[in-house]
């Protein structure tokens, strides 16, 4: 497995974010002070700060869907996919793109789903049935 990454970014509320990322997510909580808290983000380190989220709008068009730009996301297997999609919608998470199958029978078809966290944050996870279509073209 690659090593993992780190991404720090603001929230508006720290309880909130525990909330969301621990409770729904189900991200195990790292290290913390009072203005920030770190987050296994599914084997990746991520930070989330006490500040003013960054500015993002549905301006990325991917097949028939605008997204929104800036985002970042994670990757998993169809499985792991179908559950935390399950997960979301039984904790009233409202997406901005509903999971979706897209590129059906091309290289690189995946699930998708975007939503965003309490703060407004934009978050896609992708699913993928096999890990050598992540970077099929």
């Amino acid at each position: 497995m690659p090593m993992p990454f780190h991404f720090a970014y603001h929230v508006t509320d720290l309880d909130e974010a525990r909330a969301f990322y621990g409770g729904v997510l189900g991200c195990a909580e790292g290290r913390s002070t009072d203005t920030w808290v770190d987050f296994d983000f599914f084997g990746h380190q991520i930070s989330l700060h006490l500040g003013e989220p960054f500015a993002n709008a549905p301006t990325g068009k991917v097949g028939d869907h605008m997204v929104p730009m800036p985002h970042f996301g994670l990757v998993l297997d169809a499985e792991r996919f179908r559950a935390l999609a399950d997960r979301l919608g039984v904790a009233g998470v409202e997406f901005v793109i509903p999971p979706t199958l897209r590129f059906e029978g091309q290289p690189g078809e995946q699930w998708t789903m975007f939503f965003r966290d309490p703060s407004g944050n934009p978050i896609e996870v992708k699913g993928y049935a096999s890990a050598d279509q992540v970077f099929a073209s």
